[in-house]
């Protein structure tokens, strides 16, 4: 037993595995030192949140904080990156990313409150979101000592941590059965391990958790009403819901016609490529809605511009980087980008695909007069001569300069 000068330490607590091994194993090797664990409730399975306060204080905690964040996580972290398009490497719609920032936050508030010294998660050392964590820590509590158990200790495997709780009697609901790593939250359920670390298998029914196959999805398309203000989802099928409900009630929607599933291998930023199974239904379906209305109000430029930020983005928040002034700077142009991004859409949802087949925007820069292939008599097709002569000028000139010689 070592002393760090560390009296209390808070803890991203979830219950599982590696979590109930983290506590006795940081009152064992930083001077019997207090554990405060704190479980940030940002929509997963309810079941692992029944009595997770007492297994935390079995586990050795001195105290136990179990922060609902649901609302929050929607609306103040997944909205703001919605209204970017961001996606990761084109497919990811970084459920795992866009909640680290919001745990990190919700520890620091708990250590201010208890008076901790120190801050500490469960993260491995080939991952994301060691980076993630440590990097919001060090922008929102500086002062505060960091730990993290992975990078220190010499348990490296399922069977090891399985046997350190058993020696110290320590219950837990954890098994060598459960051979896959799972992430979930209201936004996403990600799948890792198992049968997915070959890249060469294909993933077999127990990789998917939330959708339904789209092979056994129903035969009846269904449609969903989706309503937009200012580039957030404000409403489904006509009745206004805060963000975390609607995100609910497309996420039923979405799971039972097979929506929001992907297989990908992604490249992590610490350099090695990693194989997961992502199933998110209810973003899939928002994320389609949104850019619907957006082919209506924004125009060409606008929406080039808005592309690129969501790229931007999409590496912004993977990387950990939610509160540096980039993210910051990003958020308020597409915020701005976003304004008159109003309108409703309706969705076909058909085993696995989400169509945006019927849309409309009092912004709408889409005319019928303009676009007919019929007869109108608002366009001269003569103008488009003189428009394509000086759009191509500089191709002309250097074909000219080319036969001078």
């Amino acid at each position: 037993m070592q002393n760090h000068g560390i009296k209390k330490i808070v803890l991203a607590y979830s219950g599982g595995l590696d979590t109930s091994a983290i506590i006795p194993w940081l009152k064992e090797n930083y001077g019997g030192c207090e554990v405060v664990a704190c479980v940030v409730d940002i929509g997963q399975d309810r079941e692992d949140l029944k009595g997770v306060e007492q297994k935390a204080l079995r586990s050795g905690a001195t105290e136990c904080y179990v922060v609902d964040a649901r609302e929050e996580f929607i609306s103040d972290y997944v909205y703001p990156v919605l209204q970017t398009g961001a996606l990761y490497e084109g497919t990811y719609l970084l459920g795992t990313s866009m909640a680290r920032p919001l745990i990190a936050k919700a520890l620091v508030d708990v250590a201010n409150k208890v008076g901790a010294d120190a801050l500490c998660h469960g993260a491995t050392g080939k991952g994301n979101d060691q980076v993630r964590f440590e990097s919001a820590w060090a922008a929102l509590a500086p002062h505060l000592k960091v730990v993290a158990p992975w990078r220190e200790w010499n348990l490296r495997s399922r069977e090891a941590l399985l046997d350190y709780l058993k020696e110290r009697d320590i219950p837990t609901t954890a098994s060598l059965e459960k051979i896959y790593s799972r992430d979930e939250n209201a936004w996403h359920i990600s799948t890792e391990g198992g049968v997915l670390e070959s890249p060469w298998n294909a993933p077999n029914k127990d990789c998917w958790v939330w959708t339904v196959d789209p092979k056994e999805a129903p035969d009846q398309a269904e449609d969903v009403t989706v309503t937009v203000k200012k580039g957030k989802v404000v409403a489904v099928n006509g009745e206004a819901m805060t963000p975390f409900q609607c995100l609910e009630t497309l996420n039923k929607i979405g799971s039972k016609h097979g929506i929001g599933r992907i297989d990908i291998v992604e490249n992590r930023l610490v350099g090695i490529k990693s194989r997961g199974c992502y199933e998110t239904p209810g973003g899939t379906i928002m994320m389609a809605a949104l850019r619907g209305v957006e082919q209506l109000v924004l125009d060409r430029d606008s929406f080039k511009w808005r592309e690129q930020l969501g790229l931007e983005m999409s590496y912004v928040v993977y990387d950990g980087r939610w509160f540096a002034p980039l993210r910051k700077s990003l958020q308020a142009s597409a915020e701005s980008l976003a304004e008159e991004v109003n309108g409703e859409v309706i969705l076909e949802l058909y085993k696995g695909h989400v169509t945006a087949k019927q849309k409309k925007s009092p912004n709408s820069l889409y005319s019928e007069e303009f676009a007919t292939f019929g007869e109108d008599e608002v366009y001269d097709h003569s103008h488009a001569g003189g428009f394509i002569r000086l759009f191509s000028l500089s191709s002309r000139i250097r074909a000219l300069n080319e036969l001078k010689k």
